[in-house]
C-alpha cells in the first residue's frame, strides 16, 4: 500500500505505475495516456492536470477520487470496480467516455466537457452537472431523479425513457427535454 505520496510530472505511459493500492495520494501533471490501470486501487486520491485518456480501467477502484483539469477521453468507467465507486470531476474533458450502468449518486460534474458521454442505465440520483456541456450525451433508462441540470447546456433527455422525477432544469434548458418529441421551439 502506498499512502500520502505526491507524484508530479511523471509519464506513467513510459514508466508504469506499480500495481498497488494508493491512499490519499496526489497525482499532478502526470501522464497515464493509454496505460493499463487494471486492478489498481485509488482511495481518496486527487488527480490534477493529468491525462488518463484511453487508459484501461478493468477492475480499477476509484474510491472518493477527484479529478481537476484532467483529460479523461474515451474511458470506460463501467469497467471499474463498482464497490464504493465514488468520483468527482471539475473542469475535465470526458469526451466519448462511458458510465454505462454506473452508480453515480450525488456525483459532481463541474464545468466539464461531457460531449458524447454514455450515461445509459446509470444511476445519477442527485448528481450535479453545473456548467457542463452534454452535447450528444446519451441518457437512456437512466435514473436522473433530483439531478441538477440547471446550469448544464446542450443536453437532450427523453423524459419517457428516463426517470427524471424532481430533477432540476432551468427554463432555458427545457428544449433539451422536448427534442425526442420532434417539437420545434422558436
Amino acid at each position: 500500500m502506498t499512502e500520502n505520496k505526491r507524484f508530479e510530472k511523471i509519464d506513467f505511459s513510459l514508466t508504469p505505475l506499480p500495481l498497488d493500492t494508493y491512499t490519499d495520494c496526489q497525482f499532478i501533471h502526470c501522464k497515464f495516456e493509454e496505460t493499463d490501470l487494471s486492478g489498481w486501487t485509488f482511495e481518496e486520491c486527487r488527480f490534477t492536470d493529468c491525462n488518463l485518456s484511453l487508459s484501461k480501467l478493468r477492475h480499477t477502484a476509484f474510491k472518493d477520487a477527484t479529478f481537476h483539469n484532467c483529460k479523461l477521453v474515451g474511458l470506460i468507467f463501467s469497467d471499474c470496480n463498482p464497490f464504493l465507486f465514488e468520483v468527482a470531476f471539475t473542469n475535465c474533458n470526458l469526451h466519448l467516455s462511458s458510465f454505462y450502468g454506473c452508480r453515480l449518486k450525488a456525483t459532481k460534474f463541474t464545468k466539464c466537457d461531457l460531449k458524447e458521454v454514455d450515461f445509459t442505465q446509470a444511476d445519477l440520483t442527485g448528481a450535479s452537472f453545473s456548467e457542463s456541456d452534454l452535447y450528444r450525451s446519451i441518457f437512456d433508462q437512466s435514473k436522473l431523479e433530483t439531478a441538477d441540470f440547471r446550469n448544464a447546456h446542450r443536453y437532450s433527455i427523453d423524459p419517457s425513457r428516463n426517470r427524471i422525477r424532481k430533477a432540476r432544469f432551468s427554463t432555458d434548458g427545457l428544449a433539451g427535454l422536448l427534442d425526442s418529441f420532434g417539437i420545434r421551439i422558436d
